[in-house]
């Protein structure tokens, strides 16, 4: 099989899985899309898109039913994991050195600051601060979420 990381690399592949996507947004019950859709909404010849979706099903990213001659394609989102799991620990050392790099320019802007202005800035500060860790917390509870709900389907599948 594939590494996830090559087969997403692809451009058309990304616009594909971004149309699949959309029709999941956007349908309740009927997520499903033919490749004659899929072309018509890329621009995209039909062997071109088929080539793409057969690597796409073979990394286990979409599935498909057939209905006679006709194929008709939903996103299967679990194989992105590894590509969410890869990305993780960056997205947060990003967000941690964001919010150390705003807390260096907030001590800066106080410094030139009087009085009144000092404390409407630390009023931020403080809020700014409160937001962060609130943020932090919820992407922690998040990934432990994630993390158990992998663990039960992991139970579920065997």
């Amino acid at each position: 099989m594939a590494d996830i990381f090559d087969v997403v690399a692809d451009e058309t592949r990304r616009d594909i899985l971004g149309v699949l996507r959309e029709r999941s947004e956007e349908s309740t019950d009927d997520n499903e899309i033919s490749v004659s859709e899929i072309v018509a909404v890329l621009a995209v010849s039909q062997p071109t898109v088929s080539k793409h979706l057969r690597v796409l099903r073979d990394a286990g990213l979409v599935i498909v039913r057939e209905e006679g001659q006709h194929r008709f394609y939903r996103l299967e989102t679990t194989p992105l994991e590894d590509i969410e799991d890869w990305l993780i620990p960056f997205l947060a050392t990003t967000a941690a050195a964001d919010a150390a790099t705003l807390a260096d320019a907030e001590a800066r802007a106080r410094a030139a600051l009087n009085d009144e202005q000092r404390a409407i800035a630390a009023a931020i500060g403080k809020a700014f601060a409160t937001t962060a860790h609130q943020v932090s917390s919820v992407v922690a509870a998040t990934k432990a979420e994630v993390e158990s709900a992998r663990n039960k389907l992991g139970g579920l599948r065997k």
